[in-house]
């Protein structure tokens, strides 16, 4: 069966057309006349205009609708450092989700630099085509400085999905775990095992969301990082904890949540059963979990579990946020995706799951019924009411926070654009 599947995606990728993604006109070209103003001579208005004005490439070209999606291929899905070439398929596939869920164009560009310096420099020379820059599989720690460069030095909105992608989902979901068991968020005890760019990245924004960092622990492959260790690296430094535990089983005695973003089997049975009432467990190792989601209710019935797998309930895809993330960015031309419009899109997601599940998402996925709970705590992908939920408050929030060049004057009006490009 593997062998097969193998196959069909191989003919899926390889037949007609080979790739995933085509570049499409959006204006008239059957005339000598509409060839001219596309190009010599009618294109030489909009140049010049752009070259007394460069905001002014928003209102004549399409930068304000497109998307790069970078990598190197130094952290491909499960597959590791394979290259800038071997990733093309992966950017492929992203720029396609862009396209499908938000109606935003994408480029996908493979760059063959590890080097920081370099790859940064290359991001800022292209930089003017585009109206954001989603980075994409680059292996940590190398990511961190080279989001944090590239947000600093450009001012279109550059966000690094496999950190605050993951982060988005993931705090989404930890919202509606609140609003099922009642906790309070300030008085969870939080355990990450990993300590890559998305264990980091969720770690930072459950604190922005309320989690004390005094109660989070994280552990690496060495177990607890802990301020008794000096081997820590600036990042790690952030959370460590003067906590006596040293492992991972010490550490997740009592907890309320953990979240695995590290490798499969990391947590056991034992574990779960020495966790607080109530826990949520988000193993979300690809493609085999931390724990196997069967196993987890076994040894505690009350959990609720989420993982990376679609087969699964409550799967943290991050298709749920990064379309919806750029198309609010985007569409008020923001300079930046800060914190705040983070935690607004996971607010919209978590809120969006208490709503009833309309006709067709339940088409789609086989089901005659989904209520919000425990085996159903953030939204379907294939629910498109994504969209017109998750994208306002993004970019409401960029205007809140002084991140948009732009407001947007009729956000009923915005709302009814959004419903119109499904």
């Amino acid at each position: 069966m593997e062998k097969d599947y193998k196959q069909q995606a191989l003919a899926y990728h390889s037949e007609g057309r080979p790739g995933k993604i085509e570049v499409a006109p959006t204006k008239p070209y059957a005339t000598q006349y509409d060839l001219s103003l596309a190009y010599s001579p009618g294109v030489a208005a909009p140049c010049v205009e752009i070259a007394r004005d460069p905001n002014l490439s928003y209102t004549y070209t399409a930068k304000g609708n497109l998307v790069a999606v970078i990598s190197n291929g130094t952290a491909v899905l499960g597959l590791g450092n394979i290259g800038a070439a071997a990733s093309k398929p992966v950017m492929e596939g992203k720029s396609m989700l862009f396209k499908t869920f938000a109606d935003i164009d994408a480029f996908d560009i493979e760059i063959s630099a590890t080097d920081p310096d370099t790859f940064v420099e290359t991001v800022k020379n292209i930089a003017p085509t585009f109206g954001g820059i989603n980075l994409e599989d680059i292996k940590a720690p190398e990511c961190f400085e080279i989001e944090a460069r590239l947000r600093e030095e450009l001012d279109i909105p550059v966000m690094h999905d496999d950190q605050h992608g993951t982060a988005v989902i993931t705090s989404a979901a930890l919202i509606n775990a609140l609003y099922i068991t009642g906790k309070k968020i300030e008085e969870l005890e939080v355990v990450v095992n990993g300590a890559g760019a998305a264990a980091i990245a969720c770690a930072r924004l459950f604190r922005s969301l309320g989690v004390r960092r005094d109660r989070m622990v994280l552990c690496d492959s060495r177990g607890v990082v802990s301020t008794r260790r000096d081997d820590l690296n600036s990042l790690k430094r952030e959370f460590a904890t003067d906590r006596p535990a040293a492992t991972l089983a010490e550490a997740i005695r009592g907890a309320d949540v953990f979240l695995g973003v590290s490798k499969a089997g990391a947590l056991t049975a034992e574990m779960v059963r020495s966790m607080a009432d109530n826990p949520l467990i988000m193993a979300l190792a690809n493609p085999v979990p931390e724990i196997d989601p069967a196993e987890a209710r076994a040894a505690r019935p009350d959990a609720i579990v989420c993982t990376g797998r679609s087969d699964t309930p409550n799967q943290v895809n991050n298709v749920l946020g990064f379309p919806y993330i750029f198309r609010g960015a985007l569409d008020v031309r923001a300079t930046t995706i800060n914190d705040s419009m983070k935690l607004a899109a996971a607010e919209a997601i978590a809120e969006l799951a208490r709503t009833p599940v309309p006709d067709e998402v339940l088409a789609a996925y086989g089901l005659t019924s989904l209520e919000f709970g425990r085996d159903y705590l953030i939204p379907k992908a294939l629910d498109h009411r994504l969209l017109w939920n998750v994208a306002p408050a993004v970019a409401q929030a960029a205007v809140a926070t002084g991140a948009a060049r732009r407001t947007l004057p009729d956000w009923n009006g915005y709302l009814m654009a959004l419903r119109e490009r499904i």
